[in-house]
C-alpha cells in the first residue's frame, strides 16, 4: 500500500504521482489534501501519513515545496523513517540501506520527470537486509522507544 499526501505546494504534483501510481496499477490512498488550499500546513498531512504508515506497514509519499518541511514533521512520527531525496540514488540508497518507508519530494526544485524517477527506484528497491543496516535501524527503534 503507497499513502501519499502533499501541502498546496505539492499539490500538482501529487496528483501528477498518483496517476502514474495508478496508471501501473499500484495501489495508492491519496491522503490529502484533496483541493489546493494556499492556507493549509504541512505538518498536519505528514503526521496523519506517517501514522498510517506506520500503523499498516506500509510506504509514503509526502510532498511540498522544499521537501524539508514535510521530511522534519514526518519524522517526528515514531517509527518512521523518512528521506528528502532529489535524486533516484538517494532514493535507492534509503531504502537499500535504511528501510526508508517515507519519500519526501519537493515540487520547487526538482523536475517532475527526475521526481517521477525517483518514486519508482524508491517503490522498486528492497531493504538490503544486511547485518549492518539492521544493526543501525535497531539503534534508532532503541533511542526512539528511550523517549517520553
Amino acid at each position: 500500500m503507497i499513502y501519499i499526501g502533499a501541502d498546496h505546494r505539492g499539490f500538482n504534483l501529487k496528483e501528477k504521482i498518483i496517476q502514474m501510481l495508478r496508471d501501473c496499477n499500484d495501489e495508492v490512498i491519496d491522503l490529502g489534501f484533496t483541493e489546493y488550499n494556499a492556507d493549509d500546513d504541512y505538518p498536519d498531512i505528514a503526521f496523519k501519513l506517517g501514522e498510517k504508515v506506520v500503523l499498516k506497514n506500509g510506504k509514503g509519499i509526502l510532498i511540498c515545496g522544499s521537501g524539508v518541511g514535510v521530511c522534519a514533521a514526518v519524522n517526528k512520527v515514531k517509527g518512521v523513517r523518512a528521506g528528502l531525496c532529489m535524486l533516484a540514488k538517494q532514493a535507492r540508497a534509503g531504502r537499500n540501506d535504511d528501510d526508508m518507508n517515507v519519500l519526501c519530494l519537493n515540487a520547487d526544485i526538482v523536475p517532475e520527470d527526475d521526481n517521477r524517477e525517483i518514486v519508482k527506484i524508491f517503490l522498486e528497491t528492497l531493504f538490503g537486509s544486511e547485518e549492518r543496516y539492521i544493526r543501525r535501524i535497531n539503534k534508532i527503534k532503541a533511542y526512539e522507544s528511550a523517549q517520553r
